[in-house]
């Protein structure tokens, strides 16, 4: 007769717990590499250092961070990454909020798929290109919102929407709402369509209203979809990248200017410059002028701006060098 082992509740645990682990340990591999590892890097390596993908890390000690600190963007910037969350969290939680619950209430189920696709829409359409229209929409003069504003008397003059440090950040609010409230209006419906019907079938048995309803069952039932609306939506809005960037151009001044933008236009404000000469100019001359070196015949530098910017600069340089050499 086959004899049975006796596993204590102490092993039984321990085995789920491995259990557990194992299928964790590809999810925390993936975390590790292409998460925490960048981060370190970024922060005690890079961050010391002066690298770009043309030239070997140059260690420069605290220089990166004094740079930073002495930005005079960065206070803008800083005050940005505050007030967009403030104006943008609330904004898409409520707003993607009632309008699922409004689109659940709906009877009609062809009236309601075709509400349920055109609030989605957005989410999939690229902003590049939307912002291009949002951007007529938007103008100052022929644009719908000031027709529609003067039209109501609302408004004599136009609004500068995208010029004026006052509604920059509104416009960006209200483009982002549009745009990104269908994601979150999924999610809300999906958890709309998991609430039992009996739940509100036995409230209005108990003569619970329409806000009763509301506030005693939907709200707590959909607490684990508006928390991760609030989270990923936070995220969100600290990446903030493309809706200021094709509508305001970080504009106007800084007022728009979101970090991922600055870093954005930071790196890519960086140019290698390499010169070659046939013997006519010295391009050592310029390169060591610019903060580079070389020869005579072939010299480098880095030169920070536009690329209209370099040019012009190198350019004025290599006419002053003839100029000079043709009065000598």
């Amino acid at each position: 007769m086959k004899a049975f082992t006796k596993i204590s509740a102490k092993d039984r645990h321990r085995k789920e717990n491995f259990q557990g682990y194992l299928f964790i340990t590809p999810l925390f591999l993936f975390f590790v590499i292409f998460t925490a590892l960048p981060v370190i890097i970024t922060l005690f390596y890079l961050g010391f250092t002066k690298y770009n993908i043309m030239n070997s890390p140059q260690w420069v000690g605290l220089e990166n961070f004094k740079r930073l600190l002495q930005d005079s963007a960065i206070p803008q910037i800083a005050w940005n990454v505050i007030r967009l969350p403030l104006f943008l969290v609330p904004a898409h939680v409520c707003c993607s909020l009632l309008l699922a619950y409004g689109v659940y209430r709906i009877g009609n189920k062809y009236l309601k798929y075709i509400c349920r696709t055109a609030i989605y829409f957005p989410a999939i359409a690229t902003t590049a290109s939307v912002s291009i229209a949002w951007g007529y929409l938007f103008n100052k003069d022929l644009g719908v919102f000031n027709w529609a504003l003067k039209e109501l008397g609302i408004i004599t003059e136009g609004i500068p929407w995208l010029t004026s440090s006052k509604y920059a950040m509104i416009s960006i609010v209200i483009f982002s709402i549009w745009k990104f409230s269908g994601l979150h209006f999924l999610y809300y419906l999906i958890g709309f369509e998991n609430i039992p019907v009996t739940y509100y079938e036995a409230a209005r048995i108990d003569g619970a209203g329409e806000w009763t309803l509301f506030r005693k069952i939907v709200l707590p039932l959909l607490t684990p979809s508006i928390f991760y609306v609030l989270l990923t939506t936070m995220i969100g809005t600290m990446q903030a990248f493309d809706e200021p960037y094709f509508l305001t151009h970080g504009g106007p001044g800084d007022n728009t200017r979101t970090v991922a933008m600055f870093i954005y236009e930071h790196e890519s404000q960086m140019f290698k410059v390499s010169l070659r000469s046939n013997g006519i100019v010295d391009v050592s001359q310029i390169a060591s002028y610019f903060g580079g070196g070389g020869h005579v015949r072939a010299a480098g530098c880095d030169l920070a701006g536009s690329m209209y910017d370099v040019i012009n600069n190198i350019t004025a340089e290599i006419e002053k060098q003839l100029t000079e050499e043709e009065n000598a």
